[in-house]
C-alpha cells in the first residue's frame, strides 16, 4: 500500500473528537475492525483521520477509496460539505466553514480566461448560474444572507492568519475555547502580522477577552482586550479618558449583540429536539456572561 499523505491544512478542517467519543471509536474499531474506507485524493487523506490514527496505532488493516478533483479548492469544498452534513457543528465552526467555502468557491468560479468553471463536486455542490455571485449561491446553500457569507469569509481569513502564528490558538477559536465574536474576527482580518501574533499569544495564555485593571489613578477603568484595543491603543495602553472607555464598551456591546443575533438566526430554525434547545440556551448564557462583564466596567 502506498504511503498515505497527511495534509495539515485538510486535517485542521476536521473538528476534534472529545475524549469519550474518540475512546468509543477506538473500542469499536478494535472489536469490529475498520468498516468504513478512508478517503484519499491524490494520495492525500481527506476523510478518516481518526480512523487512520487508530488503525496505525493498533496495526489494524483498512480500505481506501479515491476521489477525483480538479483542484485543491474542490477537495476543500468536498471536505466542508462532508463535515457540515455529518456533524452538529457549533456556530463558530459553521461560520468558519462557510468562509472557507466562499474563498474556495471564488477561486473555482473563474479561470484565467474569465469563464465559469464550477462543476459538481462529487454530487454535493450544485451548479451556480452564470449571473449568480458566490455570495448569492452560498447564501441559498446555507440559508443565511449574503452579508453573513461575506463576513464569514473575513472571519475565516482572520482565523487562518492566527493559525499561521499559532495552530493552537486557531483550534481554541474554532472549538469555542475562547470567547470571541464574529465582529472581532472581522476586525482582526485588517490587523498587521504583529497585532495578529499578539492576539494569538493572548488566546493561548488565556488572557484574551479578560478584564485588565488600569493601575493609573487618573483613569481608574478596566476593559477587555479587543482587536480595536490592539490596533488603536496598544496592548498596554488604557483609554485616555473615561468617555473612551465607555465608547469601547459600547463597541463591544454591539459586537456581543451581533453575535447573539447571528447565533439565533442560524440555530433557531434547526431546533428539533431538547438537546438542540439546551445547546442554544448554553450559548445564550455565555452571551449573558459577556454582557455582565461589560456592565462591570463600562
Amino acid at each position: 500500500m502506498n504511503t498515505i499523505i497527511i495534509d495539515e491544512e485538510f486535517k485542521s478542517l476536521l473538528p476534534k473528537l472529545d475524549k469519550e467519543t474518540l475512546k468509543l471509536l477506538e473500542e469499536n474499531i478494535l472489536e469490529n475492525g475498520c468498516r468504513d474506507s478512508l478517503v484519499l485524493w491524490n494520495g492525500i487523506l481527506i476523510d478518516g483521520h481518526n480512523r487512520y490514527a487508530i488503525c496505525t496505532k493498533h496495526d489494524i488493516p483498512f480500505n481506501t477509496v479515491s476521489k477525483e478533483f480538479d483542484s485543491r479548492e474542490e477537495a476543500t469544498i468536498w471536505i466542508i460539505n462532508t463535515q457540515v452534513s455529518r456533524r452538529n457543528l457549533s456556530p463558530t465552526q459553521l461560520s468558519y466553514f462557510r468562509g472557507l467555502h466562499y474563498r474556495a468557491d471564488r477561486k473555482m468560479v473563474t479561470n484565467a480566461d474569465g469563464k465559469n468553471r464550477r462543476t459538481e463536486v462529487d454530487g454535493q455542490n450544485v451548479h451556480q448560474p452564470k449571473n449568480q455571485t458566490t455570495a448569492e449561491f452560498l447564501s441559498e446553500l446555507y440559508k443565511v444572507n449574503e452579508k453573513t457569507i461575506r463576513r464569514d469569509s473575513r472571519g475565516a481569513d482572520a482565523i487562518d492568519a492566527i493559525g499561521k502564528v499559532s495552530p493552537e490558538a486557531k483550534r481554541m477559536i474554532i472549538e469555542n475555547e475562547v470567547k470571541i465574536t464574529k465582529k472581532e474576527l472581522v476586525e482582526m482580518s485588517t490587523l498587521s502580522k504583529e497585532e495578529i501574533a499578539e492576539i494569538a499569544a493572548r488566546i493561548e495564555d488565556g488572557t484574551y477577552g479578560k478584564k485588565r485593571l488600569d493601575t493609573q489613578e487618573d483613569k481608574g477603568s478596566s476593559a477587555p482586550h479587543t482587536p480595536l484595543e490592539s490596533k488603536n491603543h496598544g496592548a498596554s495602553q488604557a483609554p485616555a479618558h473615561p468617555i473612551d472607555s465607555a465608547l469601547d464598551g459600547v463597541r463591544l456591546l454591539a459586537a456581543v449583540i451581533s453575535g447573539i443575533s447571528d447565533s439565533f438566526t442560524e440555530n433557531l430554525p434547526k431546533i428539533r429536539k431538547v438537546a438542540d434547545r439546551n445547546k442554544l440556551k448554553r450559548e445564550l448564557k455565555s452571551f449573558i456572561d459577556m454582557l455582565t462583564e461589560i456592565h462591570s466596567w463600562i
